[in-house]
């Protein structure tokens, strides 16, 4: 096992045009966090008990960003190694790995400038994946700097910059796209309530910087929210178009609601104003709809006119495919929203004709048929739990309290579906060192937490928890049922595979992170 101590891409195809082999930023390399096909692939590895392993990598420090991969590279950022038990950190460390055997090529520091919460569960300053083009790739440091190295690891350029540590930057027709963050959190990394009337020039917005040389290129017009993850997707015309979110938690002073932009300049080309609306999804757009999560709803929105054209309630009186004691059964449910929100942060993608989403309030995989708009529910674990020589061990619901089962509980945190568990995440780096910053980072990964965005390979959906579980899903199936669960995965042993990393691919292996490693699995 390792211990870590013309240039630029073009538009970017609206449709998925087929995988390259390279996955080149976080959202892969058609900025929607899917490729064409996943055939070829293993579907199923366990890293606990170190099946469909092809290599493994210690990281010394907690890190969150996507494996990002070009040919036989593989990149990411860890935060800086602490040298004892730590909440906050800003410095961060870019690393290039061999895809091949995992071994470590260069490593470079980037520093830092305002205090993130260590392994938070929404983000850090180690979240935003690189980007690359296969000659030049680009690490964002959100809390001060954002820097170029060429693939032998000399800097090219550097630019001081801030960002929000949710932000998935973007490579596309020569610019790098990534939130502007301007209203900082205080020195524990927390963002308060108290700016909810902040003057424009205080907004979250997004901004385009030039590849080649780092100067700023354009800010968009309207407001972003920081947990909001815009796509560059293309209209039927061919315009590129970003489709951003504006208001949620934490008071943000943009108004409530959803813009569309040019990717070219940031011009708002529309607006559409709804109050109470928490941002923090991805916007996919089918058919000439963009697809919209707000409160107990659904929504399609005409991307020509911003008005919208259909609403869809994804809590009353929905199909769930439950687990009983005595087996599955279908029923009719109407679900209970708490919050003004009806999915897990981050948790939602469109593959094909549906948008499969994660419930906040149950472990339920939820998906809306996007041309006819059916909702239907699958309940899925809430914990699984591996260990060489031992048997499974699996947590359904809070309910589910067998006396074989080690379920606890804790008193500093809130009770409820993220707080149900066989085991929390220790927090531990591969040191031994405690690096957490929010409590709430021990929990399952489903309910109140900002996911890692599900990738999508072909029709093989694949959903990570922070637990270290990867469920995957085959998103065509014509009822979304037990059959439909391809496979149960997982980083790691539970409670010690923490991870806010979307999984990516190469098309041969499959690439994964946890708060202690990086693991590649296939032959």
């Amino acid at each position: 096992m390792k211990f870590l101590g013309s240039l630029i891409i073009g538009v970017f195809c609206a449709a998925t045009v087929g995988f390259s082999e390279n996955w080149p930023q976080g959202m892969g390399p058609n900025v929607d966090f899917a490729i064409e096909s996943g055939e070829g692939l293993h579907l199923k590895w366990s890293a606990s008990l170190d099946e469909n392993v092809a290599w493994r990598t210690t990281l010394p420090e907690t890190g969150q960003s996507t494996p990002v991969v070009w040919g036989d590279r593989v990149f990411l950022t860890t935060m800086k190694p602490v040298e004892a038990d730590a909440t906050v950190g800003n410095d961060t460390v870019a690393y290039c790995l061999s895809a091949t055997d995992g071994k470590i090529l260069w490593e470079r520091p980037i520093a830092g400038g305002y205090m993130t919460k260590l392994s938070g569960p929404f983000s850090d300053a180690s979240s935003p994946p690189a980007m690359t083009d296969g000659t030049h790739v680009w690490f964002l440091n959100p809390t001060g700097r954002i820097v170029c190295f060429d693939f032998e690891g000399k800097e090219v350029w550097n630019r001081e910059v801030t960002s929000c540590a949710r932000t998935q930057p973007m490579l596309f027709d020569g610019k790098l796209i990534f939130h502007r963050q301007v209203y900082l959190p205080d020195e524990k990394g927390h963002f308060e309530h108290s700016n909810k009337d902040a003057p424009l020039e205080k907004w979250t917005q997004l901004q385009a910087l030039d590849a080649n040389s780092g100067e700023l290129v354009w800010i968009s017009e309207c407001g972003v929210n920081m947990g909001s993850c815009p796509m560059v997707q293309h209209l039927d015309d061919g315009t590129a178009v970003i489709v951003v979110g504006r208001g949620g938690g934490h008071g943000p002073p943009e108004p409530e609601g959803i813009s569309m932009i040019g990717a070219k300049d940031g011009k708002t080309i529309w607006s559409l104003e709804l109050p109470g609306y928490m941002s923090t999804q991805t916007f996919p757009i089918a058919d000439g709809q963009a697809l919209i999560f707000h409160k107990n709803d659904h929504l399609w929105v005409d991307v020509k006119t911003g008005k919208i054209s259909k609403t869809v309630s994804v809590v009353e009186n929905v199909l769930v495919r439950r687990r009983t004691e005595e087996g599955r059964e279908t029923v009719t449910e109407t679900l209970e929203l708490k919050k003004p929100r009806p999915i897990t942060q981050g948790s939602n993608l469109r593959v094909g004709d549906f948008h499969y989403f994660r419930s906040y309030t149950r472990n339920y995989l939820g998906r809306v048929n996007v041309k006819f708009g059916a909702v239907e529910y699958l309940e899925l674990p809430l914990q699984v739990s591996r260990e060489k020589g031992a048997a499974e061990q699996v947590l359904w619901n809070a309910e589910h309290r067998k006396a074989d089962l080690a379920v606890s509980t804790n008193k500093k945190t809130k009770k409820g579906l993220s707080y149900t568990s066989l085991k929390f995440n220790d927090m531990m780096n591969s040191r031994g060192f405690k690096v957490s910053g929010d409590a709430r980072d021990i929990g399952n990964g489903w309910g109140h937490t900002a996911s890692a965005a599900p990738t999508a390979f072909g029709n093989r959906l694949m959903v990570p928890l922070l637990s270290g579980m990867v469920f995957v899903i085959q998103a065509d199936a014509e009822v979304l049922d037990e059959k439909a669960v391809m496979a149960i995965n997982d980083l790691g042993p539970l409670g010690q595979a923490y991870s806010r990393a979307s999984v990516s691919t190469d098309g041969s292996l499959v690439f994964g992170r946890t708060i202690r490693e990086v693991i590649a699995f296939g032959e």
